[in-house]
């Protein structure tokens, strides 16, 4: 265990020192080609700023209102209690658009049932096996242009329901 430590411990700066060792072998101005990375950086954020605002207040509207909570309560007469608790609904819909506001929800589901119990065992596997679907292609795709997105949101949404369905089977499992 404490090997495993030692090389998490380890594993950035030797990524650093690799990324600067390979950069100077091949003649790199490494700290002017670092200078110039940011700067691109910055102004992709910038870019990306608007979208970002957007989606955030969006989603705390659409808490402080009321109206996830009313969604979910819909869904949860739609889906059988046995395979989705209703505690987790919220998760799932909040999760499609912003991490950090299903990491809130889950927080509330652990301060009322408990890391240990089904509901946090199932929010925490949700969380880390689902991703923030239109938050990601919203950012990513405009601050690259892509306009059509094909087949990528049917395809993102049907790797979320696997991750939401194997939390939930792994959870009952534990």
């Amino acid at each position: 265990m404490t090997l495993i430590l030692y090389l998490s411990d380890m594993i950035l700066p030797f990524v650093l020192f690799y990324i600067i060792a390979n950069g100077l072998a091949a003649g790199r101005p490494v700290y002017d080609d670092f200078v110039e990375g940011a700067k691109e950086g910055f102004g992709t954020v910038l870019g990306v700023m608007p979208t970002l605002i957007g989606l955030m207040a969006g989603v705390s509207i659409l808490r402080a209102s009321g109206f996830l909570s009313f969604l979910a309560g819909l869904l949860s007469h739609i889906i059988s209690e046995e395979l989705v608790m209703p505690e987790l609904i919220s998760v799932i819909l909040v999760k499609l658009f912003s991490s950090s506001a299903a990491t809130g929800l889950a927080l509330d589901i652990f301060s009322q049932f408990g890391a240990d119990s089904l509901p946090g065992l199932s929010v925490s596997l949700m969380l880390s096996c689902t991703e923030t679907i239109f938050y990601t292609m919203s950012v990513y795709f405009m601050s690259v242009k892509v306009k059509k997105t094909r087949y990528t949101l049917p395809g993102a949404l049907a790797a979320t329901a696997a991750g939401i369905a194997m939390s939930l089977f792994l959870a009952r499992r534990m």
